[in-house]
């Protein structure tokens, strides 16, 4: 895969990430996300419209520093390239090696988003050499991307438990920068009234939910977060809302509209939903009008069924000519976590004619996109596993994986070592090359092993 670098400045990005725990009201700021300009009353003030204020400011930065990209491509390039990976592209996706025929999803890995956000943290630690790099969050769900950016000395704000974080350590002059996720707003209020130069990596994929909600406010739509409620995305997403309700899958959206055609114990809602509303939610009286988004690495087919039940909900509520006004959506799922998604969909239709003994997903374990990518092979049966760096394949056989339920467990991997191994191979959006390279040689060294005994 040629790594393509892209720092652009898309005017609509915006950036939220601050992390908020289970249970744990967000921090409030000194503006509500709609609230009025005291020295011009006829001035309505956003969030958002702060946020484009931020933006403007020369220690604001979203471009990148031209004057080390050069180095920066040439280090990614070595860092994340894999020449393994490349014979699999050109050679219609297979390679055969030691006995194990591997076949690689049409769609994986890196996506230009990630790339970016990537390059623009790696630019903001060369083009400071002499200040003190911080990062809110990890820059992206890969433990290889993070471990190299401790390896370049950038300081990893302390999360303090209850979604809270040590920004006492960010001094005058330092540099902070906002992962891929984007950071809340108000992680970005207390930077702009720091002397900071921020280095904003946030995917304009994500900015694209953000100036969504910000459309539903305006509108006066209550926001439904098709997503999970401790992400940092969606936290970050939540943090530009006003009213929001976040479901994690179709059985959540179900009980929502379920509640708005007959209500119900409104008490038993609002335990089951308490960490996944705004503050003072209502459900009596804020499910009257409703505006869907999503966290992008949801999946997309379940994003739209959502919809397309929460439309035919609020016409059955209020009545066909009523809809338009009370209900709306856009689609905001990322191209590439949908790309991805239907490749390892066409690997599972094809798995018995190609002959899948079982298929690798290779990422971080806390990456939602690359969990899901687990979910469609494992939904249809076939064998599977998700593992985060190629030390969890060992020596003696086994695999350290994470199941769909988020366990993380040790198992017998090659069922048969002296038979051939026919193998299906994808990896997350946040995951290099190189991790799939160095996977796949530790199956093709431990194949090996056992072809020698």
């Amino acid at each position: 895969m040629k790594l393509t670098i892209a720092i652009t400045l898309l005017t609509t990005a915006m950036v939220d990430g601050f992390t908020v725990g289970p249970g744990v009201t967000r921090m409030q700021t000194s503006m509500s996300a709609t609230a009025v300009d005291e020295q011009d009353p006829k001035v309505v003030v956003t969030k958002k419209n702060e946020r484009l204020r931020m933006f403007k400011s020369d220690k604001f930065h979203r471009k990148g520093f031209k004057d080390v990209r050069e180095e920066v491509e040439s280090r990614m390039e070595n860092q994340f390239q894999s020449e393994l990976v490349k014979d699999l592209t050109s050679n219609e996706f297979m390679v055969e090696k030691d006995g194990v025929r591997v076949h690689l999803a049409k769609d994986f890995g890196f996506c230009w988003g990630v790339e970016r956000s990537i390059a623009l943290a790696y630019e903001a630690v060369d083009h400071f050499p002499e200040k003190t790099v911080h990062i809110t969050n990890e820059l992206i769900h890969n433990p290889e991307v993070n471990d190299r950016l401790e390896g370049m000395d950038v300081k990893f704000i302390e999360k303090l438990g209850e979604g809270k974080k040590n920004f006492e350590t960010v001094k005058d002059g330092d540099v902070v920068i906002l992962p891929a996720f984007g950071a809340s707003f108000e992680e970005m209020n207390l930077l702009d009234k720091k002397n900071v130069e921020v280095v904003d990596t946030t995917c304009p994929w994500v900015s694209k939910v953000w100036n969504t909600v910000d459309t539903h406010q305006r509108k006066g739509l209550t926001s439904v977060i098709h997503g999970k409620y401790d992400h940092e995305e969606t936290v970050a997403t939540t943090s530009f809302c006003e009213e929001y309700i976040c479901v994690k899958n179709m059985k959540e959206a179900e009980m929502v509209a379920d509640y708005i055609l007959n209500g119900g114990d409104k008490e038993a809602f609002m335990k089951y939903f308490a960490k996944a509303t705004s503050e003072g939610f209502d459900p009596d009286t804020m499910l009257e009008k409703l505006g869907l988004a999503n966290q992008t690495t949801m999946y997309k087919k379940e994003t739209r069924a959502i919809g397309q039940m929460l439309q035919k909900t609020m016409m059955k509520k209020f009545g066909p000519v009523e809809v338009t006004s009370r209900y709306m959506e856009f689609d905001t799922i990322c191209d590439a976590t949908q790309e991805r998604q239907d490749a390892v969909h066409d690997l599972v239709v094809n798995s018995e004619k190609l002959g899948l003994d079982f298929i690798l997903v290779v990422g971080g374990w806390d990456s939602s996109n690359t969990a899901h990518l687990l979910e469609i092979p494992h939904h249809a049966g076939i064998r599977s596993f998700h593992i985060n760096r190629a030390e969890c394949i060992g020596a003696d056989n086994t695999i350290t994986h994470r199941t769909v339920d988020g366990e993380i467990v040790t198992e017998k991997f090659i069922e048969d070592l002296s038979k051939d191994v026919v193998m299906g191979v994808t990896s997350g959006a946040s995951t290099p090359d190189a991790a799939v390279q160095d996977s796949l040689s530790s199956i093709f060294f431990l194949k090996k092993l056992g072809n020698d005994e």
